[in-house]
């Protein structure tokens, strides 16, 4: 998924809070819980043995996983102009468990320019558990680029791998304030999202959303890297901190 340490700091965050409230998005961006409350701890247990796993499907409305879908995400970030490009795959990526078996995962690759030149791509393994709608995150291959050649690959893990967990990323019933690791990749990646708002309208470059949910996600490694996430039905991921859906495809 988009690193949201690399371009992300809670001031600028606040400012672009206000720019998306101000198209419609009330919220939504409330603050997280604060005090006792984030002492609370995050979920990273998930009974995922109990699922039948897809690697495609629409059953979990806020997170598609049919090939051919695609989101263009843009933003102004002080002088740069970002654009985030998500396209659900036809391909696939098997990933082994102990104790589980293979996993068939669908790949969504995530590309990201800034003012036109690419800065990050990454193919990231998801599937849906059959029982629950629950969509699990099973790992990422990250390329982060310089000048155009691949610099680093700083954030990419496997479920399966090295003690790595999948995790959740997106809840088959959303209920508010519930804590949840998405990823479980101790020294890699460890994503967390925490449910905000739900019952939510949201106008975007794209168009007027209604019903749709907020998401507010941290990291254990970084604690200064925060995002706030919305989604709308039928569509998936519509802003990312300063980014809103420009357009879509399906």
């Amino acid at each position: 998924m988009r690193a949201i340490s690399r371009t992300r700091s809670l001031a600028f965050i606040a400012a672009a809070l206000v720019v998306v409230s101000a198209t419609g998005a009330v919220l939504m961006h409330a603050a997280p819980a604060q005090s006792g409350s984030l002492q609370r701890p995050y979920t990273t247990s998930f009974r995922i043995a109990d699922c039948t796993f897809l690697s495609r499907g629409d059953d979990n409305p806020y997170f598609i996983l049919d090939p051919g879908h695609r989101l263009i995400l843009e933003s102004v970030e002080g002088k740069e102009e970002v654009e985030l490009q998500i396209t659900v795959l036809g391909d696939t990526q098997d990933i082994t468990l102990p104790g589980i078996g293979v996993v068939r995962t669908r790949v969504v690759e995530e590309r990201e320019w800034i003012d036109g030149e690419l800065a990050e791509v990454s193919r990231n393994f998801f599937a849906l558990c059959a029982e629950t709608r629950d969509v699990f995150y099973f790992g990422e291959d990250v390329d982060f680029y310089e000048g155009g050649v691949i610099a680093n690959h700083h954030g990419s893990w496997r479920a399966g791998v090295n003690g790595a967990l999948p995790g959740l990323i997106m809840p088959g019933t959303f209920l508010l304030g519930s804590r949840y690791f998405q990823e479980i990749a101790p020294g890699a990646a460890l994503d967390r999202g925490e449910n905000l708002g739900m019952d939510l309208r949201v106008e975007v470059p794209a168009g007027a959303f209604g019903d749709c949910v907020s998401v507010f996600e941290t990291s254990a490694l970084e604690s200064s890297s925060t995002s706030h996430k919305t989604y709308a039905p039928g569509v998936g991921l519509i802003v990312d901190a300063s980014l809103a859906l420009a357009s879509r495809r399906r």
